[in-house]
Formats: C-alpha cells, sequence, structure tokens
C-alpha cells in the first residue's frame, strides 16, 4: 500500500506541536488513531509504528508531547545497535528524563489532542470513532485521551502502561468510568508497573463501567518495553498479540 507521509506542525495553546503522520494514498476520509510516545520521544521507531496503523487504513498520526521542551529525543544504544531499557541506564539519566514524562499530565494531553482534532478538520479525516494506542507513559495518556474525549475516542490501547494506578489525583484508574467503547491493555510479566494489584485494581474499576469493554494480556516473560521493535527487549509474540487485539479492536470499533 502506497502512503502519505507528512511532518505537520500543530497549534496548541502551548505552542506549535511537531507531529509525523501517515495514512493510505487514496480517497474519502479515514479514521482518526493517534499514537502516544514513550518517554524516548519521536524517533523513526515510532513513525514506522505509525506507518504500520495507516497500513490498516488509518489516518494515523504521533505528536511530540514533548514539544512544550522542544523536540526532544533520547537514544542511548547498546554494544550491538539495540535502544538500552530505561531501567539500565545511569540514575541521573534517569532522573531527567522522568522529568520530562512526569509533566505530560492530563492537562497537556487534553490539550495536545484537542489541538490534533481541530486540525484534523483540515485533512481528509472522519469525523466518526477515533483510537488512540500509547507506550509507556503514552500508555497512560491513552488513559486520558479515552476519558476526556469519550464520545470521539472509542477505541484505546495501552501498552506496558506506567502509572496506571496511583494514589496520585492524575490516576488514570479513578476516571475509568468516563471511557467508552474499548479498552485493551498489554503488561509485561516483569515489568513493575504492572504488578498484580495494578492490575487486579483496573480489572476491577473497568467491570463498574458498562460503557466500555476491557481486554488485557499479561505476556510471560517480557520486560516493560517489550512492545518496541527496537529495544533490547523487544518481545516479537508478544508485540504481534498484542498487535492482533489492537487492530481487531480497531475494526470493530472505527470500521
Amino acid at each position: 500500500m502506497t502512503l502519505i507521509e507528512e511532518t505537520p506542525d500543530v497549534r496548541t495553546p502551548s505552542g506549535s506541536m511537531d507531529c509525523f503522520l501517515a495514512r493510505p494514498d487514496k480517497r474519502g476520509r479515514l479514521p482518526l488513531v493517534v499514537l502516544l510516545m514513550d518517554v524516548w520521544g519521536l524517533r523513526e521507531e515510532l513513525f514506522d509504528l505509525t506507518r504500520r496503523v495507516a497500513r490498516e487504513g488509518y489516518f494515523a498520526i504521533v505528536p511530540n508531547l514533548f514539544h512544550r521542551h522542544g523536540k526532544l529525543r533520547f537514544t542511548y544504544r547498546t554494544a550491538d545497535g539495540k535502544a538500552m531499557s530505561f531501567n539500565v541506564l545511569p540514575a541521573d539519566i534517569r532522573e531527567s528524563m522522568l522529568a520530562y514524562a512526569h509533566q505530560t499530565v492530563r492537562e497537556s494531553v487534553r490539550e495536545d489532542v484537542g489541538a490534533i482534532l481541530a486540525a484534523a478538520k483540515a485533512w481528509p479525516v472522519s469525523d466518526g470513532p477515533a483510537a488512540s494506542i500509547g507506550f509507556c507513559m503514552g500508555g497512560r495518556a491513552a488513559f486520558y485521551v479515552g476519558q476526556e474525549f469519550p464520545e470521539r475516542f472509542r477505541a484505546n490501547a495501552s501498552l506496558h502502561g506506567t502509572l496506571l494506578v496511583t494514589d496520585k489525583p492524575f490516576s488514570p484508574h479513578a476516571k475509568v468510568g468516563a471511557m467508552k467503547g474499548e479498552v485493551y491493555c498489554g503488561f509485561g510479566e516483569r515489568d513493575d508497573q504492572a504488578s498484580p494489584a495494578v492490575i487486579e485494581t483496573l480489572k476491577e474499576m473497568f467491570a463498574q463501567n458498562p460503557n466500555v469493554a476491557y481486554r488485557w494480556t499479561l505476556h510471560a516473560g517480557a520486560h516493560h518495553g517489550y512492545s518496541m521493535p527496537d529495544r533490547d527487549v523487544h518481545d516479537r509474540a508478544a508485540a504481534e498479540q498484542d498487535w492482533r487485539e489492537i487492530f481487531a479492536m480497531l475494526r470493530r470499533q472505527l470500521g
């Protein structure tokens, strides 16, 4: 399938937000799918995932959620060229990256996705149901998107999402009742962000919402970041299972 790719700057109340988008080269309006980045920033790895979504027939876009701080990109490589996992980085680097990630909060995500919806009026995007797919901190953001725009975002996926259940006011689990449509979560068995308590709490919260169908998978042996194809802990089998679940959900909710 031939794709059209662009790198638009979307205007937000906090300034210009750089993005990458891909869509099939065909006539007509397409359902919108917003991919939500992890802590490493925009990069070719995420662009390839955006292309993968576009090849399924969607208008796919990944925004720079760090745009308030510039075009941040974090890249650290292992000796064999793979992208290093967060937990093996020196403590000072981890703390620096987390400082940015912790500023990606409900309010900023609402602002950024709202700006994408406004810009989409000028793009070949349908005004029907949309979807979000998030990774790591973006997995948390996917919850925010589904909660802040429940009438539009009817399919939301979180892969190895972080801080999904906390005692903080911004905790995504607290507003699960606002979500509609479907939600899918992929967890890694060896991810400290996917404790049994987190998984059980989400199950209980979603069970109380009759307006959303919740599915989840706990991948045996998988680590945090397992879905990223360039990551040193990439688990292809786990990631492919997630994508099968996600694309099935998109077909049900977006067509």
